[in-house]
């Protein structure tokens, strides 16, 4: 008996020492394939965040293209520069510095005619001319809305936010009727039937869409409203939120 637990012993000694390498060598591999992996380098110099399911990316010659969620390449890199799809349309530059617009599929459906332009929005998008003047055209390129104003923005809540020849903003229509007039040293697009313009005195309020002042210039910063609320900042740069009715609420 006393011999068989001796010859038990030598065995698991002999044995232990495989056995041990044979755990060891385990607890490596598990803890080397726990290692996070380097991230895969990117074959573009830039990749934009992606909007209506594409993304633009910038090659290594600095030509501009879009991929898919995939990663693959859908609209090949032959642009000067490209911004973000909206409203199904892309804004793109051509090699003689002109803008235009593509779809989805990559065909230019609005010729690279422009000195710039912003992105469609409800249907328009702001052009500027060769002498510097700003109008509107639809998705075919039809220019609905005559280049007359010193600069335009996109349209937002049915209004586009448009500088008059005497500096001063204002607002007009899809039907390029001037709605609020250019009375303002400074404004924004309309948010929830709202928005912030500077008066003479550089101080901010807020207008509805009839161009009435619904809550007092007397703030020396304003944003856009965003679900029922605003901020602004005082004249000691503190920063409040406003409510619609012009109430600080934060």
């Amino acid at each position: 008996m006393k011999q068989r637990i001796i010859l038990s012993v030598i065995a698991f000694a002999l044995l232990a020492p495989s056995a041990w390498a044979q755990t060891e060598k385990v607890t490596r591999q598990s803890q080397q394939s726990a290692k996070p992996k380097p991230p895969k380098k990117s074959q573009w110099k830039y990749q934009d965040d992606f909007h209506e399911g594409l993304a633009y990316v910038k090659n290594a010659n600095d030509i501009f293209g879009f991929i898919d969620k995939t990663g693959k390449l859908v609209i090949p890199c032959q642009w000067k520069f490209a911004w973000r799809f909206s409203d199904g349309l892309a804004l793109v530059k051509d090699d003689n510095g002109k803008w235009g617009f593509i779809d989805k599929t990559g065909k230019l459906v609005t010729p690279c005619q422009w000195k710039y332009a912003f992105s469609f929005s409800e249907g328009l998008a702001p052009v500027q001319d060769a002498n510097n003047k700003w109008g509107f055209i639809d998705k075919t390129g039809k220019l609905l809305i005559p280049c007359q104003w010193k600069k335009a923005c996109s349209f937002s809540d049915g209004l586009a936010l448009v500088k008059g020849d005497n500096g001063k903003w204002g607002y007009i229509d899809k039907t390029g009727k001037l709605v609020i007039p250019c009375q303002w040293r400074d404004a924004s697009s309309f948010s929830e039937g709202l928005a912030p313009v500077q008066d003479a005195n550089n101080k901010y309020g807020y207008i509805d869409k009839t161009g009435k002042l619904i809550i007092p210039c007397q703030w020396k910063w304003a944003w856009n409203f965003e679900n029922g609320l605003a901020k602004v900042d005082d004249d000691n740069g503190k920063r409040h939120k406003i409510n619609k009715q012009g109430v600080i609420v934060k």
